[in-house]
């Protein structure tokens, strides 16, 4: 089966940087789109970025553009969220996804997924 672990998440302060990574395994990486979403107590999971198979597109909620970049490597089967200048309201847990382009219907659904990773904790303090 399809594993996701995720790691890099932390506390900073406002403005700070963290780069979330997601490492899978028993996949062909390259055959599968990679997706980030978060979500906070309460609220549903929110779509944050996604890349395709070959890092030839991406796509970013409207709120991150500018400050966070997804990109993937594909020999280390691992996917990237880089995020830049952080802000409080982007504090929560941070999920990795992954659905193959075959069974992909949109990018930007967390229900268009089948794997998932166990989450990272990202916080943000003014």
């Amino acid at each position: 089966q399809v594993q996701l672990v995720e790691s890099g998440g932390g506390s900073v302060r406002a403005g700070g940087s963290l780069r979330l990574s997601c490492a899978a395994s028993r996949l062909t990486f390259s055959s599968y789109t990679m997706a980030w979403f978060r979500q906070v107590p309460g609220k549903e999971r929110e779509f944050v970025a996604a890349i395709s198979g070959s890092g030839g597109r991406t796509y970013y909620t409207d709120s991150v553009k500018g400050r966070f970049t997804i990109s993937r490597d594909n020999a280390k089967n691992t996917v990237y969220l880089q995020m830049n200048n952080l802000k409080p309201e982007d504090t929560a847990v941070y999920y990795c996804a992954a659905q193959s382009w075959r069974k992909l219907g949109s990018y930007f659904r967390d229900y268009e997924y089948d794997y998932w990773g166990q989450g990272t904790q990202v916080t943000a303090s003014s």
